[in-house]
């Protein structure tokens, strides 16, 4: 389930018919593009039955007024058009996560300098950001709680904690230490705000300071040589 590329043209006088502005069309697949190799193009089917409907947008301060959504959930009493407009909703919550591994877990910023390095440090992120999240599940379900419910940066901070204490901890009580981080995991709960709105805007002001653009060795010695030229 996506939202409709801005380039694609929907007509919803074409197609099976399965209500206003809700209809199951034929996608082709396209020429191959330049950028991609011939064995990735031959793994797409050369056609893919779609469904397109438009959704309207009524909540104020949202940008957005209406919009069309493309999925295979192609039926239309199983899954009518409210659910899909709720379950394509949903999908904010992805972008919250990625500001949870962006900044709870500090992968905005990646320090590796080749390729291999750079993958590792982005599996290496992933990889704690799913034990939390596996965490945060198990909490949810022993106290009765929704994972939604929880917050993620508190999460985080008692797993480090209990990583910490269970390496020094008698064996007999990691199961006693385990119901105490998920009960405390349990009291931290983000509110529950349907329709919030928010200006997209920063309030910190960016620091006075230039930007680095050249490696930091270079810059140092280039500062040494300027004070021993003026001396």
């Amino acid at each position: 389930m996506t939202r409709q590329h801005q380039q694609r043209r929907t007509d919803f006088r074409r197609g099976e018919r399965l209500g206003e502005a809700d209809h199951v069309v034929l996608w082709e697949r396209p020429q191959r593009p330049e950028w991609m190799d011939e064995d990735t193009y031959a793994t797409i089917p050369e056609t893919l039955t779609i469904r397109e409907l438009k959704v309207h947008v009524d909540v104020k301060g949202f940008r957005v007024r209406e919009l069309i959504v493309v999925t295979t959930l192609t039926d239309a009493e199983r899954y009518p058009r409210e659910e899909i407009a709720r379950l394509f909703r949903l999908r904010w919550h992805v972008e919250l996560d990625l500001r949870n591994i962006k900044t709870s877990l500090r992968l905005d910023d990646l320090r590796g300098k080749r390729p291999e390095t750079i993958r590792r440090e982005i599996w290496m992120h992933w990889l704690a950001y799913n034990l939390t999240r596996k965490v945060m599940a198990q909490a949810a379900l022993h106290h009765e709680k929704l994972p939604r419910e929880l917050s993620f940066s508190s999460a985080l901070a008692a797993v480090n904690g209990a990583w910490a204490l269970a390496s020094v901890a008698d064996p007999s009580t990691l199961s006693l230490h385990a119901k105490t981080q998920h009960l405390g995991i349990t009291w931290s709960l983000v509110g529950h705000r349907p329709n919030r709105v928010e200006p997209r805007a920063i309030k910190r002001r960016p620091k006075p300071h230039k930007l680095l653009t050249l490696p930091r060795e270079e810059a140092r010695a280039k500062l040494i040589g300027g004070n021993t030229t003026r001396c």
